[in-house]
């Protein structure tokens, strides 16, 4: 059968293909000799009907915006005097080694008091709400380096770095470079200022540091995945069925190691594996809208009605059910890609020579031996899972945008 035929009936499947040893990479490229997996099919044969699904979800997963629309204090941790100094002893010592910050780790990052909070919020993460925002970080106050550093060592307490892109940016750059939004074959909307629909990223865990605001607009919302999947259960049964079917091609905009496709063919949302069983959702209308090129060749389908129609209930359902936030000069904020989609509205600069809007962004693998979930990718165990690795790209760490 063709690639780009769709079908209800069970398709061939390629063989899995053997691992290539990502936890073991060369050391001379990568600095702790782990590889970030990159993006990957799903296991097919481990992909559950529709039938198998719950019909709701319950538990600390499950929330609505007015949880916490009201109740900053259940979200919200604003770093104390003493969090700061921690971490600032940290950076110092840190730098003064002279390693590359793609080198920094929990030993050569030692936060013998505040790792406690993070070990709390990192099962938060996981398997409770899923985001948490962290206020007066002192990026005002640092050097771009102290910033980078202090930022990147608090991540460590939350998971692996991945590369977030093909040039192996494990410290990324939310901001506007100029480039074209229209153009979303080729183009990452987080280079732009575009309005960035709700999503989830290639990782357990994204990161974002603000350190310049925009004059208008770059706000952020948050929504549970499984409060959406219970709206849909109840309201959209026939959207929930068709997002759990592997019928979806997400574009890898050219960002493909050798013998590698250019679209991954996978459902929108999961049955996590083993005794859990959890919803997990992977999903971002960008790359599912850019495939233009590869329609054209009659190796990929277009979009059905059905399917576009799904694309526009869950994106009002989620804009119906999310919790609203506007990221300040010093905030932290972790969210789960696992059960939580997130989306930004469009920004405006301000002129020159003022900053651009700019965050730091990290994404984190949490492999499934240490506390994340059991995914039906041939990835899970691996501690750098997902991500986007383009052959042997080593990972760098820049301090602006590139």
């Amino acid at each position: 059968m063709a690639p780009g035929l769709l079908a209800d009936e069970p398709q061939h499947q390629p063989p899995r293909q053997p691992s290539k040893h990502n936890n073991d990479a060369p050391r001379h490229v990568f600095p702790d000799g782990i590889r970030t997996s990159g993006q990957h099919p799903p296991l097919y044969d481990l992909l559950q009907p529709y039938s198998s699904f719950p019909t709701s979800i319950t538990g600390p997963t499950v929330w609505q915006a007015s949880d916490f629309a009201s109740h900053p204090d259940r979200w919200i941790h604003p770093f104390t005097p003493l969090e700061i100094t921690e971490l600032s002893t940290a950076a110092d010592a840190f730098i003064a080694l002279g390693t590359p910050l793609t080198g920094i780790s929990q030993p050569t990052f030692p936060l013998p008091t505040l790792r406690h909070t993070l070990a709390a919020l990192r099962h938060d993460l996981l398997n409770g709400k899923g985001f948490i925002l962290f206020k007066h970080f002192p990026t005002h106050l640092w050097s771009a380096e102290k910033t980078a550093v202090a930022y990147m060592g608090l991540g460590t307490y939350l998971g692996y770095f991945l590369s977030q892109n093909g040039r192996g940016h494990v410290l990324g750059h939310v901001k506007d470079v100029g480039d074209d939004p229209t153009q979303i074959h080729a183009v990452r909307i987080y280079r732009t200022a575009a309005r960035q629909f709700f999503h989830a990223d290639d990782g357990d865990v994204v990161g974002l540091l603000c350190v310049h605001r925009a004059q208008e607009g770059g706000e952020s919302d948050v929504v549970s995945v499984h409060r959406v999947w219970n709206v849909l259960q109840a309201e959209y049964p026939d959207v929930a069925e068709l997002l759990t079917r592997p019928v979806w091609y997400f574009d890898r905009k050219g960002e493909v190691s050798h013998g590698q496709e250019e679209w991954i063919r996978q459902p929108v949302v999961y049955l996590e594996n083993g005794a859990q069983g959890r919803v997990y959702c992977k999903w971002d209308p960008y790359y599912v809208r850019s495939l233009k090129r590869f329609e054209e060749r009659g190796v990929v389908p277009p979009l059905s009605a059905e399917q576009k129609r799904a694309m526009e209930v869950l994106e009002a359902v989620c804009q119906r059910e999310a919790l609203h936030m506007v990221l300040e000069v010093g905030d932290i904020q972790f969210v789960s890609n696992a059960h939580l989609l997130h989306a930004r509205t469009e920004y405006k600069d301000f002129a020159p020579p003022a900053p651009r809007r700019h965050l730091l962004r990290l994404w984190l693998g949490t492999p499934e031996g240490e506390g994340g979930w059991a995914l039906p990718m041939p990835d899970s165990h691996e501690k750098k899972r997902g991500g986007v690795q383009v052959n042997d790209t080593p990972p760098r760490a820049p301090l602006d945008a590139e």
